[in-house]
């Protein structure tokens, strides 16, 4: 059975595709140069993660017992395939890109990336004071013993006269980069790498190439369910780096005979050997110098101070006055920590309550819990530890909590906790008062600069007590949460959503108007699927934008001919998730963590809430419709996903800064209504 069919497209395919789109940005000159280099580090860091995550489970599949394979619909080796055959194509383009794109346009900013090749006398002997001054020490790195080749660690190898092998490891955490000395304007800058090459060959006599591996991130817990998972977590974190090979990285220049010589001296499968260029680890082109101090990036967008949050003198009264929305990083997100500051000041704040998915090191929100704790409020804090790459983050912060006073709870097996949530509860004349957020994104203050996220700060009763619910089921105090207006998986967010989209099937059939729009950073839950062809065969309009995977396909006649789906790459990463319903003419919208994945149906706690202040629905419905029509950084998602643009328009502006000036705009007049009221006290 072929990987694609006219139903449903591969994930694993769709999520190259998706990283292809972020290739597109390198190579597009409407970004500025520096920002087109960061996209090819993100380009490179994503699929260094796909490598470590998904092409390690798809390995692991070829491991079940054969009767078992032969039931599957997707086969392994034949998915394996195609996802090298992909990622070589995409490996040639960012080559491409780099040397016949970045590299040209660095020289005509007079920033020379050269080469070892081209070092001229001065360069030489400034490179061999450097590997004597800073790098000598790394000898004791070399060696002709085949090593255990750490994850994602660079190595640097060479065949010796004598047919073996000399590897060499580049020290992690040493500077990429090296700055030559300058010649008059011109500024010179090589790559750690050309150090060690003109140095190594100088003693060894041979020409060394590069090598990168990918190693098998899954952690493997046996059995969740018995002992202490917490304890399995941790004692597992260190196996990440010894396991099994999922790709080698190599230097496409690299002769024949010592590739063939490696690929027999590492025992890997040649299918795990992908050509690349000279260089690896292009996410290390986040830090990449630039010696002039020219203007080579994005300009600085500043975060805005809603009016809203800067003319109350405490957030639970605002909160208490109606329902208040943020989006982030257009607006700043000081609110969230002020709230959770002022919630551990004020005496009469009793209890917080909040889950972690992924906080930062050094988390503004987790040092405000914890002064909280340290006050004697209740303090519960459920910390998911099996949030990939951040479990020993989690568990860090969790023990720090734990050992304020706080309550803390890490995991629970089969399930992880995903929703993004915080209960306060305040009693005011001893009437108990309840604050909540409910949001799209984490309690991270780092990747709310960079992620788009909305949260809703709400004192509604009625939703804060099914929040309450959710935060009993984390408790162990009940076992399913009782919601009329919250969905909250893994429980009714299934049945909610199929019901919504049934309501459109049957106004479209009784010729209402009847639409569906839906933002998620992925598409891939077959049921769903299968329920949007539906709703499109009945008439529903449906316009979707997807960031990332997107197995749904669109425009097919008699099956998605009513579907239509965009994808918007830029300056920021699309994070937040927003669904709409026509509803005969009554939309309904909501807000929250889920994906359309099955994982976040079934395997998740989610929480989404619908969106009841007319406002900010109208301001979300502006927002979407801003993305809706963006003609600047938009895609197009089609049967073959080619990443088409939509077709150019007047509008010279990305759907993200028209967002931006949107909501200055609209905090710029709200704040001189403002002014005009308080001076009319006066």
């Amino acid at each position: 059975m072929a990987l694609n069919t006219n139903e449903y497209y591969n994930r694993d395919l769709s999520w190259l595709r998706f990283n292809n789109r972020v290739l597109q940005e390198a190579t597009d000159k409407r970004n500025p140069l520096y920002e087109r280099i960061k996209f090819l580090a993100i380009f490179s860091s994503n699929l260094d993660e796909f490598f470590k995550v998904r092409v390690s489970e798809i390995r692991q599949i070829k491991n079940i017992d054969k009767p078992l394979r032969k039931k599957l619909i997707t086969k392994p080796n034949k998915l394996l395939k195609a996802i090298k055959s992909e990622v070589d194509v995409q490996q040639k383009e960012l080559g491409r890109i780099f040397s016949k794109e970045i590299i040209p346009e660095l020289i005509s900013e007079n920033i020379n990336l050269i080469s070892h090749v081209d070092f001229n006398e001065s360069q030489i002997k400034f490179s061999q004071d450097y590997y004597n001054k800073n790098l000598v020490s790394s000898d004791e790195n070399s060696t002709k013993e085949i090593p255990f080749i750490e994850n994602e660690a660079l190595y640097l190898v060479g065949q010796l006269k004598d047919n073996s092998i000399i590897y060499h490891k580049i020290t992690k955490g040493s500077p990429r980069f090296v700055s030559l000395p300058k010649n008059n304007d011109q500024h010179y800058i090589t790559f750690v790498d050309d150090v060690l090459k003109h140095n190594l060959k100088a003693k060894y006599g041979v020409s060394f190439y590069a090598i990168k591996i990918s190693r098998d991130a899954e952690l493997y817990i046996e059995n969740e369910y018995s002992g202490n998972l917490l304890d399995k977590i941790t004692n597992a974190l260190p196996n990440r780096q010894s396991g099994q090979v999922t790709r080698i990285l190599v230097d496409k220049y690299m002769p024949a005979a010592l590739l063939h010589q490696l690929h027999t001296a590492l025992d890997i499968y040649e299918t795990d050997i992908i050509k690349g260029g000279v260089y690896h680890n292009f996410k290390d082109f986040l830090d990449f110098p630039n010696p002039t101090f020219k203007k080579l990036s994005y300009n600085y967008l500043t975060p805005i101070r809603a009016s809203e949050f800067e003319s109350h003198s405490d957030m639970f009264s605002m909160i208490a006055e109606k329902d208040r929305l943020l989006n982030f990083p257009y607006e700043a997100y000081d609110p969230i920590v002020r709230l959770l500051e002022e919630a551990a000041k004020d005496k009469r704040v009793k209890q917080i309550k909040i889950t972690l998915y992924r906080i930062s090191k050094d988390s503004l929100v987790a040092q405000a819990l914890l002064k909280a704790a340290q006050k004697g409020k209740d303090v519960f804090i459920f910390i998911e530890t099996k949030a990939r790459f951040d479990e020993a983050n989690n568990i860090r912060w969790g023990k720090i909590l734990e050992d304020s006073g706080a309550r803390v709870i890490y995991s629970y097996p089969g399930i992880k906790v995903h929703s993004k949530i915080l209960l306060i509860k305040r009693v005011v004349s001893k009437v108990n008062n309840l604050y909540g957020y409910i949001s799209t994104g984490n309690f991270n203050e780092k990747t709310a600069k960079i992620y788009t996220d909305s949260g809703l700060l709400t004192a509604n009763m009625d939703l804060l007590n099914e929040l309450s619910q959710v935060f009993k089921v984390l408790e162990g105090k009940v076992i399913i949460p009782k919601s009329k207006e919250l969905l909250i998986a893994p429980f009714n967010v299934r049945k909610k959503f199929t019901q919504l989209i049934e309501t459109e099937i049957k106004n479209s059939k009784l010729g209402k108007k009847a639409y569906i729009t839906l933002k998620l950073n992925s598409l891939q839950d077959p049921e769903m699927i299968k329920l949007l062809y539906k709703a499109s065969n009945s008439g529903v309009k449906i316009k979707l934008l997807i960031r990332g995977i997107c197995c749904l396909v669109p425009g097919i006649v008699g099956q998605s001919e009513n579907i239509s789906v965009t994808s918007i790459i830029g300056r920021f990463l699309e994070h937040s998730r927003v669904y709409i319903f026509g509803n005969g003419g009554k939309e309904k919208m909501y807000l929250g963590s889920a994906d359309w994945m099955t994982r976040n149906f079934d395997h998740r706690i989610e929480v989404i809430t619908p969106i009841l202040d007319v406002d900010i629905h109208d301001k979300l419905r502006t927002m979407l419709n801003y993305q809706l029509n963006d003609t600047v950084k938009a895609r197009i998602i089609d049967a073959e996903q080619n990443n088409r643009y939509v077709k150019h328009t007047d509008i010279t502006e990305s759907s993200q800064l028209l967002i931006y000036q949107f909501l200055k705009q609209k905090t710029s007049v709200e704040k001189s209504a403002l002014t005009i009221s308080n001076s009319k006290k006066l």
